[in-house]
Formats: structure tokens, C-alpha cells, sequence
């Protein structure tokens, strides 16, 4: 649930050395294409095959339409150029993938006219190998920079080359502060603004061949948590619980991982550093995704190994009749805060409230090439929703020193409502049914 710029590095950093100390079911060295696996996978998970053969890639036809929808949001908004430094942005509108470092890296895109780009002079060739996915690639012009040399005063030399001189200059959101200050005192004659209203304008909403990818990566999620829960046992850590799933990852052919959190834990949405051991009838809640072309996949299930308690079954059912009220309240120009206030709803008349007594986080995020983006369902957000936005749906209720229940499924605002791209759990004893 929290925005990172990597999912493998997302949640993973909560397990101390502790909960390494018992000797893994799976071998991470086991997920190396290189590599033999130390022992035997359970059957379930070796019975996966690689999926990755069915994802279809973003086309460059696709990229240059969302060149032309960038440029008609900028006329819009009244902005000249975008600025975009290394980051999703930069693979969504060029398919070029480029670290972020203290060297500045630019992308430009001017409301009118060819792109450019700016960058040290010793990664021009590099950059150059790349043009072949950037929409006028072959009109993109480079200006490069000395170590020694002003790039900054080069941003504003190329602005002034492309009829940016005066006007509005929007930065990305992703573009680091140093970069941005610098850029504004290079330009004074330009008003710097946030970008996001483009930038936003053109991610939130998912064409056909972007929905695709991301139906992928939730039905490959959801195999993966099932056979990883077909594999699993009492007396299993947290730990070996997590890498079932990123063997079970690999069999598919994609990235991915999923946080595990046992019993007293699974109340703490975001887990605990404690080392943890699956007991029977003690509430299990595992959470994240995968990537496939860029595209990443959410989804949360909480079960019990065993028999659940009264108390269990009850919360369980709450979240869930939660979970559907959002969806159902969904559709083309409701506010996105109405959506987390249907289900937000449910567990407060429950006796599960007020507000986030229990139920202590929004009731999604938009969800696409980054695992958290625009827009959010949360409260005060009057954004109206539109036909090809994609969200989380994942509302929760947590009871400190007990346990929690989250269930979360991605899912697409339709012309006539909510669409979830993978079914809702049935129960905690059967948590994927015939999925």
C-alpha cells in the first residue's frame, strides 16, 4: 500500500535478520535462472508456467498518441514544454528506462515541435540506442553537457531553440528538487508549475493494450497466491511464506513478491520487523503484486489455516460486503472520495468506526505503471472518476492486538460502472474458491 519506486523493495525491508533465521522452504538462490533450487518445489507452485509470453507490448503508435494527448493537455493548461527526469513517466511517454543520479538527465516535450533531450556528453550514444522507442525519435534532438559545463543553462539554451521563452514550464512530480530549483533560476522568464495535470491527464486513464497488462499481472498474482496457499502449512514462516511466492513468481516468468503477516500482525497494515510462524486458526494476511511490461499488479487475501473464529468469519464478512459497495459505487463522474465513503460506510454501521478507528486508510489508489498513482479514493478528493481509470479496492479493519482483515482487488472504472479485473475472495477458509 505504500508508493515506493520498486515493489521488490517495497514491503521487504520489514524483515529483520530475526525473521531470517530459520532456514528458508525455498531458496531465493532457487529463483536464479542460473541457479538449481535447493529442495523440491511443493507441486502447486511447480505446476506453474511461464505467462509472459502472453503480454503484448506498448506499441510506439501507442506512445506517440500519448504524445498528442500530452500536447492537447498542455495547450489546455496553458504550459510550452514538460520537463520529465528518470522515473515511470519517462518509460510511459519514450519506453526509455533511466536511473535518476546527481548528473541531470532531461526530457522534454514541447506543446509544439520535435522532443528533446538533454544529458552528459559520454551518455549520448547510449541515449541514441534508445530513440528507436521515442515517438519523432529520429527528430529528437540531444544536447549534451561536460562535466564542468552548466546544464541547466543548457535546459534553458534548447527551450529558447524549441520558442519556449516565456510562458509556463511544467515539471513532473518525480523530478528531484535540485534539478527543478536549478532549471527555474536558468529560466526566468518561465513560470514553473507542476506537471501532474498532463502528466496525470494522460497515465490515469488506461487504453485497451494498457488494461490488457494489467489483467495479466492480477490473474498471474492471484495463481501465484493460490498455489502458494496450497503450499503452505503450520509451523511455516512468514518468511518461507514469502518465498514460496517469489518462486512461485519465477515459474510465471515475471517479478513480484508478497508481504506475509501472521496473527497479532496482520492488525498492523504495513507488517511488523517480528519474525513470525504460521499457526493453525491464526489469521494470515499477505499483500503486493507483480510486474509484466511494466504494469503492476495489488491484491491483498486474508485466511486461516484451520477453522476461523466466529469473530474472524464476522470481520471478514464486513470487509468483504465493504469491498463491493465501493465497487458498486463507482462509475463515470462520481467523486472519488464517494467511493471510499460507500465503504467506509459498511464498516462503520458494523460497529466498526468512526471513521478510521478500524478502518485506518483509504479505500484505494489509482494503480498502473506505478503501484500507487492518481487518483486516490479518500476523503476530500471531489476528482470524478472517468471510464478507463483504474483503482485498489482494498478497505480493511484492523483490531490491535487481535488481528486484521484486508481484501483487495484491482479494478476499472467501465461506461457503466466498476469492474474488478479479478473475483472477491469467497471466505476465510476458502479464500480463492474456483479462481
Amino acid at each position: 500500500m505504500t508508493q515506493t519506486t520498486s515493489l521488490l523493495n517495497r514491503r521487504r525491508f520489514l524483515l529483520s535478520s530475526a525473521a531470517l533465521a530459520a532456514a528458508p522452504a525455498v531458496s531465493l538462490e532457487a529463483q536464479r535462472h542460473d541457479a538449481a533450487p535447493t529442495a523440491p518445489l511443493p507441486p502447486a507452485i511447480a505446476a506453474l508456467k511461464s505467462r509472459i509470453g502472453e503480454a503484448v507490448p506498448i506499441t510506439l503508435a501507442e506512445r506517440e498518441q500519448r504524445f498528442e494527448r500530452a500536447r492537447a493537455l498542455m495547450k489546455r493548461e496553458a504550459m510550452g514544454a514538460i520537463c520529465i527526469t528518470g522515473g515511470t513517466s519517462l518509460v510511459y511517454f519514450t519506453g526509455i528506462r533511466w536511473g535518476q543520479s546527481e548528473r541531470l538527465f532531461a526530457f522534454l516535450l514541447p506543446a509544439t515541435g520535435a522532443p528533446f533531450i538533454v544529458c552528459p556528453v559520454f551518455e549520448e550514444d547510449r541515449v541514441r540506442e534508445r530513440l528507436d522507442s521515442v515517438p519523432d525519435g529520429a527528430a529528437t534532438k540531444i544536447y549534451t553537457w561536460n562535466e564542468d559545463d552548466d546544464p541547466y543553462a543548457l535546459v534553458a539554451k534548447a527551450l529558447r531553440e524549441a520558442g519556449v521563452t516565456t510562458g509556463t514550464l511544467g515539471i513532473e512530480e518525480r523530478v528531484q528538487f535540485v534539478f527543478a530549483e536549478r532549471i527555474a533560476q536558468a529560466c526566468p522568464a518561465l513560470k514553473v508549475v507542476s506537471a501532474i495535470p498532463v502528466v496525470s491527464g494522460c497515465r490515469s486513464v488506461k487504453t485497451p493494450a494498457e488494461l490488457a497488462l494489467m489483467r495479466l499481472a492480477n490473474s498471474i498474482t492471484l495463481s501465484v497466491y493460490k498455489a502458494a496457499y496450497g503450499s503452505a502449512h503450520p509451523g511455516m514462516t512468514n518468511r518461507q511464506f514469502s518465498e514460496l511466492i517469489d518462486a512461485a513468481y519465477a515459474r510465471c516468468g515475471v517479478q513480484g513478491e508478497a508481504s506475509c503477516q501472521v496473527g497479532v500482525y496482520s492488525a498492523l497494515p504495513h507488517g511488523s520487523l517480528q519474525p513470525q510462524v504460521i499457526r493453525e486458526n491464526e489469521m494470515i494476511l499477505i499483500d503486493d503484486g507483480c510486474f509484466v511490461e511494466g504494469y503492476q499488479s495489488d491484491m491483498s487475501r486474508s485466511f486461516v489455516l484451520g477453522k476461523p473464529t466466529d469473530k474472524q468469519k464476522r470481520v471478514f464478512e464486513i470487509v468483504h460486503k465493504a469491498q463491493a459497495a465501493a465497487v458498486a459505487a463507482a462509475r463515470p463522474g462520481v467523486e472519488c472520495q464517494a467511493v471510499d465513503a460507500a465503504a467506509r460506510s459498511v464498516v462503520t454501521a458494523a460497529g466498526f468506526g468512526p471513521d478510521y478507528a478500524h478502518f485506518t486508510h483509504r479505500v484505494g489508489h489509482g494503480i498502473g505503471m506505478d503501484m500507487h498513482e492518481w487518483p486516490y479514493l479518500v476523503r476530500g478528493n471531489t476528482q470524478q472518476l472517468a471510464a478507463g481509470m483504474t483503482f485498489s479496492d482494498e478497505p480493511g479493519i484492523y483490531i490491535k492486538g487481535e488481528f486484521g482483515v484486508r481484501l483487495e482487488d484491482d479494478w476499472v472504472v467501465t461506461p457503466d460502472g466498476g469492474q474488478m479485473f479479478t473475483p472477491q475472495s469467497p471466505s476465510l477458509e476458502d479464500p480463492f474458491g474456483n479462481a
